[in-house]
């Protein structure tokens, strides 16, 4: 039984504690920017990109089922981010076959309403080239040829596709593969000298990968000599690379002392090392590779262990003493001009990494800069 003391403080806080209001916004929910009818450059460009809803595609581009029947009609593109999920032909730890995966979850702050460089002023994803993503490649984690020759042909069948600005800039489109283990790069190899010819590789990496098959897994069987560590080797045997190639970054331990650095003469590479940098510094690294590769077509591929454990931890074969991310990015931003033709971020095994995501959000921007490159530069085929 409430007395009157009771009665009258409940009168009173009813009377001054009032219900919050709580106003909704018009609409639930805005699908991602790229997988929307929405405009990127409207004036609510912001309030229309969310970072979390959609398709995981790379940085939010739209999907577009690329590996479709030939026959098939599907949405034209100039640039096409293709996922290779393998790793069973690493020496290392595996887990790179969740690689695109980990860099796509890596990209979700990027996209074009908020993809003005502050170095450039420009916006990659909204100059002349249509960018989406294929997704990945069906690859069998069981037999590593016949995985290998799945992912060739998802090469040619996207790169075989006319272009979308084709009459303008250039008929085949031009790909950029997330890895995956790095033996991925030889199918993608094999796939641009259909329309390129034999190429300049420029490889980014801790190792120099073009060990003699016979040094590295072939004294098993010709089946396992053909891995992540072999495949710059076989793709000179097979007439894919020219001798005008380059590496970046090396740091590894060598098989044999002077016998593996003259196999890599042979396969028509250079060296620069990963401490190079400290002597000719960011702008000497950049000359040396455009040097090297002068006019020719340009195939790019990073091995995200180019960078210190620091900052990429996730990887299959880490090696200390390496570059640091903006050191990486500044000298992919430094080779504009280059006649790139195709490239790859492969290595990329999302297990191994930190809670702030270190490799994944590493891998991501790298794939933005050769998107850049792309763009800056248009290649006829």
């Amino acid at each position: 039984m409430f007395s009157l003391t009771s009665a009258l403080l409940l009168s009173i806080c009813t009377t001054i504690i009032p219900a919050r209001e709580i106003i909704f916004p018009p609409t639930a929910g805005i699908p991602a920017q790229g997988q929307s009818n929405l405009s990127p450059t409207s004036e609510d460009a912001l309030n229309d990109f969310s970072k979390y809803s959609g398709l995981s595609t790379f940085a939010h581009i739209p999907f577009v089922y690329c590996l479709s029947a030939e026959e098939d009609e599907v949405e034209k593109y100039d640039i096409a981010i293709l996922g290779a999920p393998f790793d069973t032909a690493t020496t290392g730890r595996p887990g790179a076959r969740f690689g695109p995966h980990g860099i796509r979850d890596g990209s979700r702050r990027i996209g074009a309403p908020m993809g003005w460089s502050v170095y450039t002023g420009r916006n990659s994803f909204l100059e002349w080239a249509r960018i989406v993503d294929c997704g990945d490649a069906p690859l069998t984690f069981l037999d590593n040829t016949v995985a290998l020759k799945q992912l060739e042909q998802a090469h040619k069948t996207i790169s075989g596709r006319l272009a979308n600005n084709a009459t303008l800039v250039s008929k085949t489109p031009r790909i950029i593969t997330l890895g995956g283990d790095h033996t991925t790069t030889l199918a993608a190899l094999r796939s641009t000298y259909d329309h390129w010819g034999a190429v300049s590789v420029i490889h980014f990496d801790s190792h120099i990968d073009t060990w003699d098959p016979k040094v590295l897994g072939g004294g098993f069987s010709h089946y396992a000599g053909v891995n992540h560590g072999t495949f710059l080797h076989l793709a000179h045997e097979e007439g894919l690379l020219l001798n005008s190639s380059i590496h970046a970054g090396i740091r590894a331990p060598l098989v044999r002392r002077k016998g593996d650095l003259r196999n890599d003469q042979r396969c028509g590479f250079d060296i620069v090392t990963a401490r190079d940098l400290d002597h000719i510094g960011v702008s000497g690294v950049i000359r040396r590779l455009k040097e090297r590769v002068g006019d020719t077509k340009v195939y790019i591929s990073v091995d995200i262990d180019v960078l210190d454990p620091a900052y990429a931890p996730a990887t299959g074969t880490a090696e200390v003493g390496g570059w640091s991310t903006r050191e990486l990015l500044s000298i992919l931003d430094g080779l504009e001009g280059m006649k790139v033709i195709g490239a790859d971020v492969v290595e990329v095994a999302p297990v191994y990494d930190n809670v702030g995501e270190t490799t994944k959000l590493a891998a991501a921007e790298v794939v933005l800069s050769l998107v850049t490159l792309m763009v800056d530069t248009p290649v006829r085929s």
